[in-house]
């Protein structure tokens, strides 16, 4: 029999329990075939030899923002700023970038209040700078945005009567007047102006970003929300992502959540949906793992709430310093009880936004009244990030079959400022780790890109340590072994997804989806020192150093 591929490596880690260890894999059609005596008397086309290297299963973003960072990595770098006046300068040098085109708007992104010791920018001095351009500056939390006083009057919060949408608020002063900050759902009052983005400019915007995935060992990633609400870009977004796919702009395998806000009412026969007829869903009753191995539907994303960095998550106790401020739930349980329902009686499964210890008891109730009036769903129901969860929260997920999607990386970048939004017996709370484990919940590792970088191999140092930027450990009783935190950026992120039978470890039949490390993921002192040598995504080589 001829190989298409044969790889051979010092190690390589299949994390397969018949056979965790090997050193020659062969591939054909993009599959795994065999390895080590399976290829004895075999030939083939090409071979690939890293010697010294170390081959893993390729690593799995288990929830990202593909697009949002794609397309603003043509945005002003606000996250690059340490000081309002340097933030100033860089929205000045943009205004000169764009003379001549008086319409054009001005777009910043990775805005964190940490660098400009916890102060936002003037809308004054903005107002002074862009004048009447159209200005969007987004959080690095995507839960908060930053216009100009002619953006406001554009899109009429300054009218007489304005009331704030459901799930979100213009920020006024102690005076009534806006302040230029929109949380939550009212960014959608800027996102209207600009949406939807064009399918083109999308693909390009997925090519520039998924280039830079493979780069870091990434060969699939969730996308957590398109199609509607304020996480959407289009529409047509599955459409771009088709595009994308077949020109050769995207460079990992996509799974796409549906944005609840992007379902309609999907009518059919009156035994359909469980005997109701009815249900939310796609025009044509699509759903769940509708696609192609490069481009297929997941879960439904839900958001249930806001932000820990803007203190809109919603939990049981204040945040620390702001007494009676315990977040917002963004809708009605009842309303999101209607809805998520009608939703996993269509077929699919459902991803729920929930940081705040208040949200994450709403998704549990959620999630544990679908199955028990529906079942599962062909992939486990998920918690988007699990942000402050008490100890029986981590139980009862476990007994639920949860699926949870807690960011390492932001203990390190972030960590410091979500501890101090909260009291000292919740800190230990923040993000969990190993009591997820121990409890039995799918702990799929992600980015929640551009809120931190998707750098997989520093995001599981810092499932393993757990350290901030200052050298603060946060909850180090949840810190996991090396072989958990690589498990969960390849075989939990898999599960999470549903799709445990084509990738996560390397076996017979799988995907030869791989990346080559400068050494042994569990060998290495610190993770940070490794380098990604290729990637491969179906033996089809995306990156080489």
């Amino acid at each position: 029999m001829m190989l298409d591929q044969l790889f051979e490596a010092d190690t390589i880690l299949t994390l397969d329990p018949q056979r965790p260890r090997a050193r020659r894999m062969g591939v054909i059609g993009g599959m795994v075939v065999g390895f080590d005596e399976d290829l004895e008397g075999m030939t083939a086309r090409s071979t690939e030899r890293f010697d010294g290297a170390t081959i893993v299963p390729g690593f799995n973003d288990a929830h990202c923002h593909t697009t949002w960072w794609g397309l603003g990595l043509q945005a002003v770098p606000l996250d690059r700023a340490r000081g309002l006046e340097e933030l100033y300068s860089m929205l000045e040098a943009e205004v000169r970038r764009l003379d001549g085109q008086p319409d054009a708007w001005i777009h910043g992104t990775g805005f964190n209040d940490k660098d400009h010791d916890s102060q936002y920018p003037s809308i004054d001095r903005l107002d002074a700078i862009t004048g009447d351009r159209p200005l969007y500056l987004r959080h690095t939390s995507g839960h908060s945005a930053i216009t100009n006083t002619a953006t406001l009057r554009a899109v009429g919060a300054l009218e007489p009567g304005f009331n704030d949408p459901t799930g979100g608020a213009v920020v006024r002063d102690a005076t009534g007047r806006p302040t230029g900050v929109l949380e939550e759902t009212a960014q959608s009052l800027l996102q209207r102006r600009l949406l939807p983005y064009a399918a083109e400019d999308i693909a390009d915007a997925l090519d520039a970003a998924t280039r830079r995935y493979a780069a870091l060992g990434i060969t699939s990633f969730t996308e957590a929300g398109v199609g509607g609400g304020w996480i959407g870009h289009s529409p047509t977004e599955v459409a771009a992502y088709q595009l994308a796919a077949e020109t050769g702009r995207l460079h990992a395998r996509a799974q796409l959540m549906p944005a609840l806000d992007s379902l309609s009412t999907v009518d059919g026969h009156a035994q359909d949906f469980h005997g109701m007829g009815t249900a939310l869903g796609l025009g044509l009753g699509e759903r769940f793992a509708f696609g192609t191995d490069r481009v297929r539907f997941g879960h439904v994303k839900v958001f249930l709430d806001g932000s820990l960095l803007g203190r809109t998550a919603a939990v049981t106790e204040s945040f620390c310093g702001h007494h009676g401020n315990t977040g917002y739930l963004l809708d009605t349980p009842e309303q999101y009880r209607e809805r998520v329902k009608a939703v996993y009686r269509a077929g699919w499964p459902i991803a729920l936004h929930a940081i705040g210890d208040a949200a994450i008891d709403l998704a549990l109730d959620l999630i544990e009244d679908c199955q028990d009036s529906f079942g599962l769903r062909g992939a486990p129901n998920r918690i988007e990030h699990f942000g402050v969860s008490r100890p029986d929260q981590v139980a009862r997920a476990g007994r639920l079959g949860v699926a949870v999607t807690p960011q390492a990386g932001f203990l390190q970048p972030i960590g410091d400022q979500m501890a101090d939004r909260l009291d000292d017996h919740r800190r230990d709370w923040i993000y969990r780790g190993r009591t997820l484990v121990e409890a039995g919940v799918v702990l799929a590792g992600s980015s929640d890109l551009p809120v931190a970088d998707n750098d997989m191999l520093r995001g599981m140092q810092s499932a393993i340590d757990r350290r901030s930027d200052t050298g603060a450990v946060i909850g180090a009783q949840e810190g996991l072994t090396a072989e958990q935190a690589l498990r969960s950026y390849t075989e939990w992120s898999a599960t999470a997804n549903g799709q445990s039978a084509t990738r996560g470890t390397l076996a017979r039949a799988k995907f030869a989806d791989v990346a080559v490390l400068s050494g042994s993921p569990l060998e290495a002192d610190d993770l940070n020192d490794l380098d990604v040598l290729a990637t491969f995504v179906g033996g089809t080589c995306t990156h080489r150093r």
